[in-house]
Protein backbone atom coordinates (compact mmCIF):
# COMPACT_ATOMS: atom_id res chain seq x y z
CA UNK A 1 0.00 0.00 0.00
CA UNK A 2 1.25 3.21 -1.22
CA UNK A 3 0.57 6.56 0.96
CA UNK A 4 1.08 10.28 0.00
CA UNK A 5 2.62 12.22 3.18
CA UNK A 6 1.54 15.84 3.59
CA UNK A 7 4.71 16.95 1.91
CA UNK A 8 4.42 15.12 -1.31
CA UNK A 9 0.88 16.63 -1.62
CA UNK A 10 2.01 20.48 -0.77
CA UNK A 11 4.72 19.67 -4.05
CA UNK A 12 1.85 19.43 -6.46
CA UNK A 13 1.25 22.69 -8.69
CA UNK A 14 -1.15 25.60 -6.89
CA UNK A 15 -1.91 28.62 -8.35
CA UNK A 16 -3.56 32.00 -6.44
CA UNK A 17 -7.48 31.88 -7.27
CA UNK A 18 -10.70 33.41 -6.89
CA UNK A 19 -13.61 31.16 -5.66
CA UNK A 20 -17.05 31.29 -4.05
CA UNK A 21 -17.77 28.38 -1.20
CA UNK A 22 -20.63 27.71 1.31
CA UNK A 23 -20.68 24.73 3.41
CA UNK A 24 -23.13 21.88 2.05
CA UNK A 25 -24.95 21.10 5.64
CA UNK A 26 -25.99 25.05 6.10
CA UNK A 27 -26.82 25.96 2.58
CA UNK A 28 -27.42 29.18 2.06
CA UNK A 29 -25.60 31.65 -0.14
CA UNK A 30 -21.68 31.28 -1.68
CA UNK A 31 -18.99 33.75 -0.31
CA UNK A 32 -16.11 34.70 -2.64
CA UNK A 33 -12.79 33.37 -0.96
CA UNK A 34 -9.76 34.15 -2.40
CA UNK A 35 -7.02 31.16 -1.80
CA UNK A 36 -5.35 28.94 -3.98
CA UNK A 37 -6.23 26.02 -6.64
CA UNK A 38 -4.62 22.57 -7.15
CA UNK A 39 -5.79 19.62 -9.30
CA UNK A 40 -6.99 18.41 -6.44
CA UNK A 41 -8.92 21.00 -4.03
CA UNK A 42 -8.76 24.17 -2.72
CA UNK A 43 -7.06 26.22 0.59
CA UNK A 44 -8.72 29.86 1.72
CA UNK A 45 -8.25 31.53 4.89
CA UNK A 46 -10.57 33.52 6.96
CA UNK A 47 -11.65 34.57 10.23
CA UNK A 48 -14.00 31.52 11.21
CA UNK A 49 -13.43 27.57 9.76
CA UNK A 50 -15.66 25.82 8.16
CA UNK A 51 -18.24 23.82 10.42
CA UNK A 52 -19.09 21.20 8.40
CA UNK A 53 -17.28 18.73 6.91
CA UNK A 54 -18.69 19.16 2.95
CA UNK A 55 -18.42 22.08 0.99
CA UNK A 56 -19.94 23.08 -2.55
CA UNK A 57 -17.10 25.19 -4.31
CA UNK A 58 -18.01 27.18 -7.65
CA UNK A 59 -14.82 28.69 -10.09
CA UNK A 60 -14.39 29.90 -13.69
CA UNK A 61 -11.78 27.93 -15.54
CA UNK A 62 -9.50 29.85 -18.51
CA UNK A 63 -10.66 27.46 -21.20
CA UNK A 64 -13.79 25.54 -19.70
CA UNK A 65 -17.06 26.78 -21.09
CA UNK A 66 -19.27 27.59 -17.86
CA UNK A 67 -18.67 27.63 -14.04
CA UNK A 68 -17.22 24.50 -12.45
CA UNK A 69 -19.21 23.07 -9.99
CA UNK A 70 -17.85 21.15 -7.29
CA UNK A 71 -18.08 18.97 -4.17
CA UNK A 72 -14.77 18.74 -1.68
CA UNK A 73 -14.25 17.19 1.95
CA UNK A 74 -12.60 19.75 4.80
CA UNK A 75 -9.07 17.44 5.56
CA UNK A 76 -7.98 19.90 7.21
CA UNK A 77 -7.87 22.83 9.38
CA UNK A 78 -4.46 24.87 10.46
CA UNK A 79 -4.51 27.70 12.72
CA UNK A 80 -2.35 30.84 11.89
CA UNK A 81 -1.68 33.97 13.96
CA UNK A 82 -5.49 35.58 13.81
CA UNK A 83 -6.92 33.27 11.17
CA UNK A 84 -7.84 29.76 10.22
CA UNK A 85 -6.70 27.54 6.93
CA UNK A 86 -8.82 25.26 5.09
CA UNK A 87 -7.80 22.90 2.74
CA UNK A 88 -10.58 21.51 1.17
CA UNK A 89 -10.16 18.16 -1.37
CA UNK A 90 -12.43 17.76 -4.21
CA UNK A 91 -14.48 14.83 -4.11
CA UNK A 92 -17.11 14.87 -6.61
CA UNK A 93 -16.39 16.82 -9.79
CA UNK A 94 -17.71 16.60 -13.20
CA UNK A 95 -15.17 14.63 -15.56
CA UNK A 96 -14.75 17.62 -18.36
CA UNK A 97 -14.04 20.06 -15.44
CA UNK A 98 -11.64 17.69 -13.87
CA UNK A 99 -9.93 17.44 -17.34
CA UNK A 100 -9.85 20.93 -18.00
CA UNK A 101 -7.94 21.46 -14.58
CA UNK A 102 -5.83 19.27 -15.48
CA UNK A 103 -4.56 20.89 -18.95
CA UNK A 104 -4.91 24.21 -17.36
CA UNK A 105 -2.14 22.62 -15.01
CA UNK A 106 -0.26 21.25 -17.94
CA UNK A 107 -0.42 24.91 -19.78
CA UNK A 108 1.98 26.43 -17.72
CA UNK A 109 2.03 30.12 -16.31
CA UNK A 110 1.08 31.53 -19.48
CA UNK A 111 -2.26 30.29 -19.90
CA UNK A 112 -3.09 30.72 -16.21
CA UNK A 113 -4.70 33.73 -14.63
Amino acid sequence: MTTTSHDDRRDSDRVPFRFAIRERAQGGSFEERDGNLSIGGVYFSGQHPPTGSVVEVRFFLPGHAGEVRARGQVIRISRGDEKFGAHIKFTDIPLDAELALARFFQGGPTERP
